[in-house]
């Protein structure tokens, strides 16, 4: 029973390849030019186009996300404990560098405050006995031992004052008005936190009135003008396209450029990150905003771009329907890539020959059947 299946399998596989070398000779034999008048050219309803350059006409649409860049998003948080007594602003709305966006009152910050006027006292009191003890030392008074010990103790004192200035800039207080507090000594009793950059608020976490703990986000404002573009592609498509390349948005009248490729795959998708950036108008589009892109296939030597009606099969050879003055000539080609309805094809074809981009199956039928070209 063994050896029957065996000679089974063997016959079969002789009638596969007697089949391949038919379909071959079939192939050889069938002339290439045809004849298709202009009456039936019209009634079969075939158009013709040019054959062109192909660059940036094949092009394959992806999903992408709009995201904003790390530097390019501000959270407001409180850096010290306190009371939201005041919100400047709202959601959605537009502010400069420098703008007001929320009062915090804090016994904390008076703490600070107070720490700061401590300081400056002692760093005071500590300049004037340097001063005096240097002046006693050259009238030949006292000892240089006490303007040393005199000298050490202003620099501890102006170490403790660097400090505390230092702790109240980091509630964004700024050098100038914390020498004014020093000189004037009259602290603050709440703190108003600013926007470093112009920007759109886009989330606001907390109410007057919400008591906050250190640290705590109050709200968040966007620099809008600057955004990226996150586009998932798969990993075996991914080195087709290379930082710099320049793509557009669909439906949309954006451009962007691709900055970088993550070296790391999805393991539920397989796919990679291509980061983009959007070259003007960003305004368009928002943060979170899924679009859909439109990269264009790299260009291959020898290549040209057709739509994808202009090819016809016959088995595995792809094949073009060039204009002869007769009729047409089928041309074997090779696709080179395909991406919706433009692909890339490859083979001896010219620039400026006339291609069949319609009604080409039945120029496949007429050619497949030998009329006129037998």
């Amino acid at each position: 029973m063994n050896k029957i299946n065996q000679y089974i399998q063997v016959f079969a596989c002789a009638i596969a390849v007697l089949c391949v070398f038919t379909s071959i000779a079939q192939a050889a034999d069938r002339p290439a030019r045809f004849a298709v008048s202009n009456g039936q050219i019209q009634v079969l309803g075939i158009t013709t186009a040019p054959l062109q350059s192909q660059s940036g006409s094949v092009r394959v649409s992806f999903p992408a996300q709009v995201v904003v860049p790390p530097n390019a998003e501000q959270v407001i948080s409180s850096p010290v404990a306190g009371l939201v007594s005041q919100l400047f602003v709202q959601q959605n709305q537009a502010v400069r560098s420098g703008a007001p966006l929320v009062r915090i009152a804090s016994p904390e910050f008076g703490q600070l405050q107070l720490q700061l006027l401590q300081a400056n006292s002692r760093a005071t009191l500590a300049r004037q006995a340097a001063q005096r003890e240097q002046q006693l030392f050259d009238d030949g008074i006292i000892p240089q031992r006490r303007v040393q010990e005199a000298l050490a103790s202003l620099k501890e004192t102006e170490a403790v004052l660097g400090q505390a200035k230092a702790a109240l800039r980091l509630t964004g207080m700024t050098a100038e008005t914390i020498d004014g507090i020093a000189a004037s000594g009259n602290p603050q009793d709440s703190m108003t936190l600013t926007a470093m950059q112009a920007g759109v608020v886009t989330q606001i976490a907390v109410k007057p009135g919400q008591r906050v703990d250190s640290v705590t986000p109050l709200l968040y404002v966007v620099q809008t003008d600057l955004l990226w573009l996150d586009i998932q592609v798969p990993v075996a498509e991914s080195a087709s396209w290379q930082p710099g390349t320049r793509f557009k948005v669909q439906g949309r009248d954006i451009e962007a450029r691709i900055l970088s490729i993550s070296p790391n795959v999805s393991a539920g998708s397989q796919t990679v990150v291509l980061r983009a950036v959007i070259d003007g108008k960003a305004g368009q589009v928002r943060p979170g905003e899924f679009l859909t892109v439109e990269l264009p296939v790299a260009a291959t030597a020898g290549g040209w771009g057709l739509p994808l009606s202009a090819v016809a099969h016959d088995g595995n050879q792809a094949y073009i329907f060039v204009r002869t003055a007769d009729g047409f000539e089928a041309r074997p080609v090779k696709v080179a890539a395909s991406a919706g309805q433009r692909v890339q094809v490859q083979g001896q074809i010219k620039s400026g020959e006339q291609v069949a981009v319609s009604s080409v199956v039945a120029l496949k039928g007429a050619w497949l059947n030998g009329k006129g070209g037998k």
